[in-house]
């Protein structure tokens, strides 16, 4: 079973990020299937332009989506939308649950920040002292760091590197099958039939957006708490945030989206589009809600979840000997603003900027079946969630709804 790591959504995530404080729900209307539905906050204003907000995520032919929930927060507004279920004619909630991908790294590296503070783990600390035998030690003869796997930096392997693609019509019917952090790691690294991968880069002289760290940070977590991944998750996250519609993964079995869930859909090369909902995963694979994503990041950033030694680490950049940030190697990341071509991750998270001076900082992720991002200002006064269930192989490139709605909740 391969993954696919949701990166190259950055451009169209960092625009769609927006946010400010949650101002309460009111009534839901445009509830036929479908069709539009919208959620307005109890203080309407002009800051919020929710006719354009509401057509950003409409549904078009292009799009490659099913359907979109969206969630956007700015200077003490709230509005939340859904766009319904084009392929199944069914009515999407702005309630909806959905799959988040990558956006399980942040609390990965909340888990391992919080553990550097406890004094258990050094991010200085080395993998091969932690997780002695783990690399190869014919291949990988230089020392990496807990921050670099956090940061993107440590020029190990991508997830399964230099094995064959999988075919569609695979990735669809094995959708089920669940994978160990264990496993994941022995496939990468020694894989059968074909020689294993060596290093990409030296440790600490470039980054690239890498989702086989995460998998050796999960490994460390269970391996330096004694608990699982779920369990350290839901210990220190999920349940301080009240993050009640929230749920990992069950190992060893596959779940479907709990109800009300936004719909995923993938294509077999017959044409058939196949709801992709129910999945088996990793140990970090989550389903969430906009509100629950909203929660987390707002957690995040006001001094609930880390430390302020521990919380820079989210807002910092990794830097060369000379003081300037490393440049950004082979992809599509990194690749917007001032900075362009160098380092835009941190640990856990990425920035983007906009037009206006401001920096925002998030994550974007990817299932199958499903595209998401949540993103906000430092200061939380922006903030912005969204998923798109897909209808489409194809996630390449920056979504188009996020695109959209990024413009909508910035340009006005």
């Amino acid at each position: 079973m391969r993954r696919s790591s949701s990166v190259a959504l950055a451009a169209a995530m960092t625009a769609v990020a927006v946010v400010g404080t949650v101002a309460p729900a009111g009534a839901v209307t445009g509830a036929s299937t479908g069709r539009l539905a919208e959620v307005r906050s109890a203080a309407d204003g002009p800051a919020l332009n929710r006719a354009a907000l509401r057509e950003a995520i409409a549904v078009q032919p292009q799009d490659g989506a099913a359907g979109v929930v969206a969630e956007v927060h700015k200077d003490g507004q709230t509005w939340r939308g859904t766009s319904g279920d084009v392929v199944g004619g069914r009515r999407v909630e702005p309630g909806a649950h959905f799959r988040i991908g990558s956006i399980s790294k942040p609390m990965e590296a909340v888990i391992l920040l919080q553990l550097s503070a406890e004094g258990r783990v050094d991010l200085d600390g080395t993998v091969q002292h932690y997780l002695p035998g783990l690399l190869p030690e014919d291949r990988f003869t230089q020392p990496v760091t807990v921050r670099q796997l956090l940061n993107h930096t440590s020029g190990l392997p991508q997830d399964f590197e230099g094995a064959p693609d999988t075919p569609q019509d695979e990735t669809i019917d094995r959708r089920t099958d669940s994978m160990t952090f264990d496993q994941i790691i022995r496939a990468t690294l020694r894989p059968d039939g074909r020689p294993g991968p060596g290093p990409r880069f030296a440790p600490g002289t470039k980054q690239e957006y890498n989702s086989f760290g995460y998998r050796v940070a999960g490994k460390l977590i269970e391996e330096i708490t004694g608990h699982s991944f779920q369990q350290e998750v839901s210990t220190r996250i999920l349940k301080p945030l009240k993050m009640r519609n929230t749920a990992t993964a069950v190992p060893g079995r596959s779940t479907p989206v709990p109800r009300p869930y936004l719909p995923g859909y993938l294509p077999r090369t017959s044409g058939e589009l196949v709801d992709v909902n129910e999945q088996g995963g990793l140990p970090s694979s989550m389903t969430s809600t906009t509100a629950d994503l909203d929660r987390f990041i707002t957690g995040l950033f006001d001094g609930r979840l880390l430390r302020p030694q521990q919380a820079a680490e989210l807002f910092t950049v990794p830097r060369g000997a000379d003081g300037k940030p490393l440049p950004y190697a082979n992809g599509s990341n990194c690749n917007a603003g001032p900075a362009k071509g160098t380092a835009c991750f941190s640990v856990g998270l990425m920035y983007s900027p906009l037009p206006d001076g401001t920096v925002l900082w998030g994550k974007t992720g990817s299932d199958p079946g499903y595209r998401s991002g949540v993103f906000a200002s430092r200061d939380l006064a922006k903030r912005a969630v969204y998923a798109i269930g897909t209808s489409s192989s194809d996630t390449s490139g920056a979504p188009a709804v996020a695109q959209r709605l990024a413009l909508a909740a910035f340009a006005h």
